[in-house]
């Protein structure tokens, strides 16, 4: 039994063309191309979200400065002339 399963995927007649042409170039079918295209796609995916895990972990355990969440100066105090 096959890992695979089939879709129907509907495309422009131009861009069939061309991504016919360039899977040829490329010594590849129309599926193989869309295969690597969709791993890297999901490989992004997957950096983008550690990434973000990472950086709200980080943010969760950041040192507290003392204000409370709130600051205690206004935007006119520290631009006074």
């Amino acid at each position: 039994m096959s890992d695979t399963q089939n879709i129907t995927l509907a495309l422009p007649k131009e861009m069939l063309r061309r991504v016919r042409h360039l899977a040829v170039e490329r010594g590849t079918s129309v599926s193989g191309l869309l295969k690597v295209t969709l791993e890297r796609l999901l490989a992004e995916e997957d950096t983008y979200t550690e990434a973000r895990s990472r950086y709200l972990a980080h943010v969760a355990e950041a040192r507290d400065l003392g204000t409370g969440g709130r600051a205690g100066w206004t935007r006119e105090s520290l631009h006074d002339r």
